[in-house]
């Protein structure tokens, strides 16, 4: 697994090796009740998740620390190419669904633009995050600059706990 952060701007990048067709990769993000059982940090929960695959629909989920704190997400598609890519915005929001702020950051960039790839290997799937925040003010980006161990070691723990959801499925 790499991640990066581009130096021209502000682009989170990550690529992870699944061992598991695409097809089958596929199903794990866009399936609601799969993407529930394995997605988010190491040690988290999905107790809440709604998922609408077309583009203008929304996954909205709700992920549990192992403290309990409920940190809600929202991603709202914007180009699906099955099996292949999956756009969406990606923004913190409430139970309701409305945007609101990092719980745990202040100038966290609102909103991000996320690209997802999945190219398919022998037996093996490819999947490239690239990520960059959008509409964002000079301290949001710095913030997000300043972030990105953080957000590696989130994303690390969410493939790792792909990986095991795939081995065992």
């Amino acid at each position: 697994m790499t991640a990066s952060l581009s130096t021209a701007s502000p682009e989170f990048v990550i690529t992870h090796t699944a061992h598991a067709p695409r097809e089958r990769v596929w199903r794990a993000f866009t399936d609601r009740e799969e993407f529930m059982r394995w997605f988010g940090p190491a040690g988290f929960t999905m107790p809440a998740c709604t998922l609408d695959l077309r583009p203008g629909g929304a996954c909205h989920y709700d992920v549990r620390s192992p403290e309990g704190l409920d940190i809600w997400g929202k991603w709202v598609y914007r180009d699906i190419e099955a099996p292949a890519k999956l756009v969406y915005t990606m923004t913190f929001s409430d139970a309701e669904g409305g945007i609101t702020r990092h719980p745990m950051s202040a100038t966290w960039p609102i909103e991000h633009l996320s690209t997802m790839t999945f190219v398919e290997g022998d037996g093996t799937t490819e999947i490239t995050l690239r990520s960059h925040p959008i509409n964002s003010t000079d301290e949001e980006l710095d913030a997000y600059k300043a972030s990105l161990s953080g957000m590696q070691q989130g994303w690390g723990g969410t493939f790792g706990r792909l990986d095991e959801y795939l081995a065992a499925n």
